[in-house]
């Protein structure tokens, strides 16, 4: 037992203490911005290819996807934003301007990179052109994904309809709609921190190795999202402080706290790892 709290103390020591070292908290800021920037041209070009492709229920779904997750004092003001811009509409697919769009998306993804590979300690090997085509690529499946998903919650209600119909066990089962689109939105979560822990860092990575440090983000989001909605509630001074901003600001705020976060997971899986490897030479 006392063997397991020193291991833990270690870790957690490398862990914290190479995530101060080594800039983590401007690391933060800078992939909380950065996400801030993307997020509006991904779902502009993820909701105009959409709608070329004939789903115009995208824009709806796409958000509740991204938002439904979020304390509502954060998502309920930008979601609404976000609706106004997305109903918008945009027969410009091929232009410039949706071109940008998505690849402005990327940058969020190679923000994402930047900060993994701090995090586990690796020096990037492969070429500009690699990264960006593959931060792209990240951005046309995850469109692809939102757009799937968008057209399966159209039909839920029927097929749910059907499903209880011809199968009474899975009627307890069976909820609302806003039911599975937490369901859904907490599965595209936990996917997606599997598919960048996974391939976005250099290096190679067991699947069982990123397993730690996701778990930590997963529950370290939660407890954090909880504390923060309780403190917007009761405490907070931002409506006084930045009035018209103070949706932004809360938003920014959120993210980097969100952001911190997800970076501590990448350092808590690279502390392991060392942790391990220490141990074998030593055995």
């Amino acid at each position: 037992m006392l063997r397991k709290i020193v291991a833990l103390k270690r870790v957690l020591y490398d862990a914290f203490g190479h995530f101060d070292a080594d800039d983590g908290w401007a690391m933060a800021s800078h992939l909380a911005i950065t996400a801030l920037m993307a997020l509006f041209p991904f779902l502009i070009f993820a909701t105009t290819l959409a709608s070329f492709l004939g789903a115009q229920a995208f824009a709806d779904t796409a958000v509740h996807l991204v938002f439904d997750t979020w304390p509502e004092q954060i998502a309920k003001p930008i979601a609404r934003e976000v609706l106004n811009v997305l109903t918008v509409q945009r027969t410009d697919l091929l232009t410039y301007g949706v071109l940008l769009a998505a690849f402005f998306a990327s940058n969020g993804i190679e923000a994402l990179r930047t900060s993994l590979n701090r995090a586990y300690r690796v020096s990037e090997t492969r070429g500009i052109i690699y990264r960006r085509v593959q931060s792209i690529a990240f951005v046309l499946i995850a469109t692809a994904g939102f757009l799937v998903i968008s057209v399966l919650l159209v039909f839920a209600p029927l097929l749910a309809r059907l499903a209880e119909a011809n199968f009474e066990w899975v009627k307890p089962y069976m909820g609302t709609i806003t039911l599975w689109r937490y369901i859904i939105a907490s599965i595209v979560i936990v996917g997606g921190l599997f598919a960048v822990h996974y391939w976005l860092p250099a290096g190679k990575r067991r699947f069982v190795s990123i397993i730690p440090g996701i778990i930590f983000t997963l529950i370290a989001w939660l407890i954090g999202s909880t504390i923060f909605a309780a403190y917007l509630d009761r405490f907070s001074s931002y409506v006084t402080t930045y009035a018209g901003l103070a949706s932004i600001m809360v938003a920014v705020v959120f993210l980097y706290m969100v952001s911190a976060i997800f970076i501590l997971g990448g350092e808590l899986n690279a502390a392991i790892s060392r942790y391990l490897e220490a141990r074998a030479r030593v055995g």
